[in-house]
């Protein structure tokens, strides 16, 4: 809200008392002066009075010049008064489709294929700078239509509530959704089944899938592929629905937080999070890291926005433009979008946008492409500006989505905080700053625009392909805005509609429109019906586009065993188009081809270009990479490498007769296969004695209900503990699996206790003999001691089952205890959770001076704290010490299961022997020593095993 002049006050006070009364009465006037004197008193004696924090120097970089003096408060606008504090270029304008109160801090969008958008409602992100309640279930995800075309979107409804800061959210067909939830491991369908808007199927659908961290850090974005994997940010692996399971592939990393998105020749664009910067855009990602100085034009992370005086930046004084109080370095960007639309200028088409919310800002961005590299380039960097800024400080574009009707939108989070309460914390620059101007006031709003362009129109055609019959959406991939085009395929590819084959063969081979060829090269890959006559005879096109779209679709001919192209992948490493010849090396690696070496050595040779410079040697001579083990975890071990390599042997000279070679199962035959798919089992992945025991014994007869045409699967029981482990642990690991290694002591234990299994198991049988995952919401919890293991966190034992985790608080003393209700007696088996250690509360690197306005913790070299000792940060370690696994049936009476246990640091497993119990409970059995520090005992991503 501005500040009203004196004089401003004094003309409306005059007004009101009336100009007769000022010309014939002056006391009249002194009165109207008193009054609005007497009024400013009171409003300034109100407003906070912000203080350095105790021990800042104010001569400090971070606190140097800050303006302390008391402020009012900063209230939101309207939308429509919002919309007049937008800097846009000439012909661009920008209008509201959805705002409060009908929505609540949106933070993504995404389209169905009727047009239908889904919002991403964070209904509980900083609600005040300590983000207390941020995890509690009250978050949303909605849908909206605009039913009368007019612009906006009037109807809606909660299509999936209580949610707890749900993580993405992606249409996977009709009236259906995929999302997860923060600090969760699993990814759920939802769905509508009756039509009334609001999802009342909930469907397990995949999981490993989450990762532990703060709001920011934990994975976003799940994103169809042009190449029909879906990817998200932070986990370094793509995963793919398959009519036998989720597989899974391993990527590269990516350190991305909050946007993902891909442009028409189906490469993907990562959003950096703290950097501010887009990433991992260079390659497709499955590729692999390859690391490129010069990505960036110079200048690009310079933001250029508006002048908006407050100065609320995390980094303090020394990261803010003055006098206008604005960003001058990146730091805080948020969402993505290629612009693939048709109703805004063409110039438009191919470029990025995205936000920096910090900045207020959506910065366009132009890739230009040299020699096989990309450079980013700010379209306005000459101009020291950006395609949007407003002098609103509240608003905070987070998202940016091409739209069904060709234009841009934008998802303004509209808020005072725009940062995690990690770093809101007392004594910080910006808690000051949140303070001065109640910043953590503005709350529960958000909006979402619409950019248009001056004389484009934008598409009022109403999509409706849930009802569309597969050859109109054939019709689709031609479409010139790219949302038709993406939203085609992948309703093709659900759909498992392969009469449309031939009309997809034809486009792919003959079609004018290299885009629509595209599309449909993949939507038969979608299918499973692409052939190599296909793939080799686009990989001779003229069109080095499209030879690039067939290297990387027979990538999935070939993983599946179909070796005639390879000499095709061999000749094009000699292509005399760089961007074609970069292609090639880079499939030839994701490959493994055994010509790789001499291709890429050769190639280096006769084409200087910088990109197959860079490319091929960096493929001979790879980056040090952080988590290069399966799926992003940590680097295998040389045991765990010679594990999977001698189970790979096993499984190929044995296994893979029936199984297939990429484990997808061996065609039988009028749609049968020789034996089940091992690829995406959940039941490989689940319990190993499920899989030990089934190669031990042998197993029959029908699974799940489907028969196979090899019948059965022979008894291995000859085989040593070591060969069962060694073949099953490649098997969990090298088939787009994730799960844990097989120990040859766990196959020793399983040989054991069945050495009475007279032939082979049935499934019916096995099943209800190996464990099985107890589900936390059957189980009451409860804990002697619970205490929240991050700000704005639960307090709750159940957290010990998520990635959030559980901890006592306080240090570790005797009798703190952890206690498990079954809804009735149950045999548990084990019991695996993970013990994390965490740097010291209160740590700081040294060699730093004064108070951080980041953290607001004194450090080295003031008067309010040593300069800590140099080396590794000290950690505190908080699995248990000593502890017993006590049982009960009634909660009163408690009889020893496992006595002087002691805990581990990181995983644990607790082999509790098929104890049946209605209580079970963890007992501490010993103080920690009071010289020590203040070590609390931690557990978080519990898992309870039983048996029938």
């Amino acid at each position: 809200m501005p500040k009203l002049s004196l004089t401003t006050v004094l003309m409306a006070t005059l007004a009101a008392v009336g100009l007769s009364s000022f010309i014939h009465s002056s006391p009249a006037w002194l009165d109207a002066v008193r009054a609005v004197r007497q009024r400013q008193q009171l409003a300034a004696d109100t407003l906070p009075r912000p203080q350095l924090p105790q021990g800042a120097n104010p001569e400090d970089p971070d606190w140097k010049g800050v303006d302390l003096e008391p402020k009012e408060a900063i209230k939101p606008l309207s939308p429509a008064e919002e919309a007049k504090r937008f800097l846009l270029p000439p012909g661009y304008k920008i209008e509201p489709i959805l705002t409060e109160p009908a929505i609540q801090q949106p933070a993504a969008i995404h389209f169905d294929a009727s047009g239908r958008m889904y919002v991403l409602e964070l209904r509980t992100y900083m609600l005040d700078a300590d983000s207390k309640g941020e995890l509690a279930p009250t978050s949303r995800i909605s849908r909206w239509e605009d039913r009368n075309n007019d612009g906006i979107y009037e109807t809606g409804t909660a299509f999936v509530d209580s949610l707890v800061f749900p993580r993405f959210v992606l249409p996977y067909g009709k009236d259906c959704i995929l999302t997860m939830e923060s600090d969760a491991d699993n990814i759920y369908k939802y769905t509508d089944t009756n039509g009334d808007g609001k999802a009342d199927k909930k469907e397990f659908f995949t999981n490993k899938y989450g990762r532990s961290g703060n709001v920011e850090h934990q994975q976003a974005f799940l994103h169809w592929g042009m190449d029909n994997w879906l990817y998200s940010t932070v986990n370094a692996f793509r995963i793919r629905e398959t009519p036998t399971g989720i597989i899974r592939e391993k990527t590269g990393f990516n350190r991305a937080q909050w946007g993902l998105t891909h442009d028409d020749a189906g490469k993907l664009w990562f959003q950096g999070g703290a950097s501010g910067l887009p990433s991992y855009f260079q390659f497709p990602i499955h590729y692999g890291n390859f690391e490129y100085k010069e990505e960036f034009a110079k200048g690009f992370d310079i933001p250029w926005g508006a002048a908006i005086k407050i100065s609320d930046m995390q980094g303090g004084m020394d990261e803010i433009r003055q006098p206008d109080g604005s960003l001058k370095r990146v730091t805080g960007a948020a969402g993505s979008d290629v612009y693939r639309g048709d109703r805004l200028p063409a110039e438009l088409r191919g470029q990025y946008f995205y936000g920096e919310p910090v900045a207020r800002i959506v910065r366009r961005v132009n890739p230009v492409t040299t020699d096989g590299l990309t450079t980013l380039h700010n379209v306005y960097q000459n101009e020291q500006s950006e395609f949007l800024r407003s002098t609103d400080p509240l608003f905070r574009p987070v998202d940016m989505t091409t739209a069904p009707d060709g234009s841009l939108y934008i998802t303004d989070m509209y808020r005072g905080i725009i940062q995690e309460g990690q770093w809101t914390q007392r004594g910080t620059y910006l808690r000051t700053k949140i303070e001065q101007y109640q910043l953590d006031k503005v709350v529960g709003l958000g909006r979402i625009w619409r950019i248009t362009y001056t004389g484009m129109e934008r598409d009022k055609t109403r999509p409706n392909m849930y009802a569309a019959k597969s050859a109109d959406l054939i019709k689709h991939l031609t479409h010139p805005n790219g949302w038709w085009r993406d939203a085609a395929q992948q309703q093709l590819v659900q759909r498992k509609d392969r009469s449309v084959m031939p009309q997809l063969t034809a486009m792919a081979l003959t079609h004018a429109n290299p885009l629509a060829r595209t599309h449909a090269l993949w939507t038969l890959e979608g299918l499973g019906s692409l052939t190599p006559k296909v793939v080799q005879k686009l990989m001779s096109d003229p069109n080095p586009a499209l030879r690039i779209q067939a290297l990387r679709a027979g990538e999935t001919l070939y993983k599946l065993g179909d070796k005639t192209i390879e000499a095709d992948y061999n000749r094009l490493m000699a292509d005399l188009d760089t961007d074609v010849q970069v292609q090639a090396l880079l499939s030839a690696k994701f490959l493994k081809l055994p010509t790789l070496e001499t291709g890429v050595k050769a190639a280096m040779a006769s084409n200087k270009a910088a990109g197959i410079q860079l490319v091929g040697g960096q493929i001979l001579n790879p980056p040090q990479q952080r988590n290069s083990g399966p799926f992003g975890g940590p680097t295998l071990t040389a045991n765990q490498k010679a594990v999977v390599e001698r189970g790979a042997v096993i499984y190929n000279e044995l296994c893979s007769q029936c199984h297939g070679n990429t484990g997808m199962g061996t065609p039988a035959g009028n749609g049968r296969l020789l034996a089940p798919a091992l690829a995406g089992s959940q039941r490989m992945q689940g319990h190993p004695e499920y899989a030990i025991r089934a190669v031990l014994h042998g197993l029959e007869g029908a699974i799940d209900g489907k028969t196979y045409s090899g019948g059965m699967m022979a008894s291995m029981k000859e085989q040593s503990d070591e060969w069962v482990a060694d073949v099953l642990s490649y098997i969990r690991n090298g088939l787009s699996n994730d799960a844990s290694f097989v120990l040859p002591q766990q196959v020793a234990a399983v040989r054991a206790k069945t050495a009475n299994q007279k032939g082979n198991y049935q499934f019916a049988q096995l099943v209800k003999l190996a464990p099985f995952e107890v589900q936390p919401q059957t189980l009451k919890l409860t804990a002697s001691h619970t205490n929240s293991t991050r700000i704005g966190g639960n307090v709750s034992p159940a957290s010990a089952f998520t990635y959030e985790g559980w901890s006592t608080g306080g240090r570790q003393s005797k009798d703190m205890w952890y206690q498990v209700e079954f809804p009735q007696a149950t045999n548990v088996t084990e019991l695996h959770f993970t013990a994390p250690s965490s740097t010291r509360r209160g740590w700081r690197p040294p060699n730093m001076a004064g108070v951080s306005a980041s953290t607001g913790s004194p450090v080295s070299g003031t008067a309010t704290g040593p300069t800590p000792p140099p080396g590794p940060p000290p950690m505190v370690h908080t699995y248990p010490r000593q502890y017993v696994v006590e049982a009960s049936s009634d909660g009163q009476t408690w009889q020893p299961v496992l006595a002087n246990q002691k805990g581990n640091e990181g995983d644990n497993i607790v082999l509790v022997g098929a104890s049946k119990a209605r209580f079970l409970r963890l007992r501490l059995l010993e103080d920690i020593t009071a010289g020590a520090d203040e070590v609390p005992w931690s557990m978080r991503q519990l898992k309870i095993f039983a048996q029938l």
